[in-house]
Formats: C-alpha cells, sequence, structure tokens
C-alpha cells in the first residue's frame, strides 16, 4: 500500500508560491509564517517529507563528481539506511541533483530517477551514501515508486511539499490524500510566477475533489485549512 500522501504547503491568498515576491502585513512576517508553516510540518507526524528536482536543487548544493571508476552499480534500488526516522525524497528523472552529503537536516536523502539515468550517476549517489530507486519506464512512474518507498523503507506518511509541478503530477495522478494549506495574509500579483500547484493544460478540474477536513488561526494573521482530497 502506498503511503498517505499530505500536500503540505505556504501559500498567499492569490495561491502564490514564492514568499520573496509576497506583499507585506502588521499581522506577522515572512520569518513568522516560515516557522508556522515549519511547526504545522512537525505536528503532521510524517516519516518522510517529498519535493520535486527545482525545489530540491535549492536545498542540493553539490555540483557533480561521478567516481573516477564506476564499476558495477545497482540499477534498480539502492538503500543504504532503513529504519531512520524520517526520510528527504526527491524526484529526479533525469538525474541533475548532487549533494554534498547524505542527509538533508539529519534525513537520509533518497532519490527517485527515471529508467535512463546514467550508471555514472548512480555511483555518485551511491558513494555519496545516497539512496535510490530507479524508475522502469523513461518517466517516473510516481505510483509504483510510492508503493515501493513505502515497503522497503517503512514509510506509511508522506508529506508532499512541492513545487508546482511536482504536486500536480500527484494531484493529476490520484495519489494526494490530503491539503494541509498555511495560508497567509499576503498578496503576490506577479504574472508568470508559479502556484503551489500546477498540472499542465489539462488541469485537475475533472480530476479532485477536495472536502473541508478543519480550519484553524495557526498566527500571525494565518489560517490553517486541511482538505480530504478523493479522485473525481
Amino acid at each position: 500500500m502506498k503511503p498517505h500522501l499530505v500536500c503540505h504547503m505556504i501559500t498567499s491568498l492569490d495561491g502564490r508560491l514564492h514568499p520573496s515576491g509576497w506583499s507585506r502585513s502588521p499581522d506577522g512576517t515572512r520569518a513568522e509564517w516560515s516557522g508556522i508553516y515549519e511547526r504545522l510540518h512537525e505536528t503532521l507526524d510524517g516519516d518522510g517529507w517529498i519535493v520535486g528536482r527545482v525545489t530540491m536543487a535549492e536545498m542540493a548544493k553539490g555540483k557533480p563528481h561521478p567516481p573516477a571508476e564506476a564499476g558495477e552499480v545497482e540499477r534498480r534500488r539502492h538503500l543504504p539506511v532503513r529504519g531512520a526516522a524520517s526520510y528527504a525524497i526527491a524526484l529526479d528523472r533525469g538525474g541533475k541533483l548532487h549533494f554534498d552529503g547524505a542527509t538533508l537536516g539529519g534525513d537520509p536523502v533518497v532519490v527517485l530517477l527515471g529508467r535512463d539515468v546514467p550508471d555514472s550517476h548512480l555511483a555518485e549517489l551511491a558513494a555519496d551514501g545516497i539512496g535510490y530507486l530507479v524508475s522502469e519506464g523513461a518517466e517516473l512512474d510516481l505510483a509504483a515508486l510510492l508503493t515501493e518507498i513505502g515497503r522497503e523503507l517503512g514509510i506509511r506518511r508522506l508529506l508532499l511539499e512541492g513545487g508546482a509541478n511536482a504536486n500536480g503530477a500527484f494531484f493529476a495522478a490520484g495519489l494526494v490524500d490530503e491539503v494541509s494549506l498555511l495560508l497567509c495574509p499576503a498578496l503576490d500579483g506577479r504574472t508568470g510566477v508559479s502556484t503551489i500547484v500546477e498540472a499542465g493544460p489539462a488541469g485537475l478540474a475533472d480530476k479532485v475533489e477536495l472536502s473541508l477536513i478543519s480550519c484553524e488561526a495557526s498566527g500571525h494573521g494565518t489560517l490553517h485549512l486541511r482538505y480530504a482530497v478523493t479522485s473525481a
């Protein structure tokens, strides 16, 4: 069974993703809102968190450093750390991410890769102590990969935390079970700026249905909204 997937995001009133472009409020600062978001992250009791390549690239600052001699690599699965309290998981179909260490914030890193990723990149990840799973197809089979990390790593509850395209892909695939949204008293208003969910020209109008679980004031002018998600 796949993990219970909670899309946990922070947003302005107009649904924008990047706090750097938000307006100010006398009720709180961007730093205070981010602090509330992180506190809610902890209360959601995830066994790990998952983000897309672009979001992970903001945290993974490494440069390419494949081993001089890759040797034989495990093409399908390499999971050196099991039983961790939490995992940092990234989608990286083409093998573009590079890391300076095996953990982020103390959480062991696991990368979900497309079939055509080169052996040299897998060897780099393995040498860094980073886990990976390789999809059987060129594109990521999100349902199969979620089921596999649930089975292999004991992940029962996973927090999906962006970016927009990664979130949209999971929603479009019918894999999101819940939304946890911190709504902040700010507006962005810029054109061409990512929203918290983007699912291409087809969108999500006929694919998901949301029903309210709870709405709570969370301080500094914010609201914490939770919704159950079902496939339409």
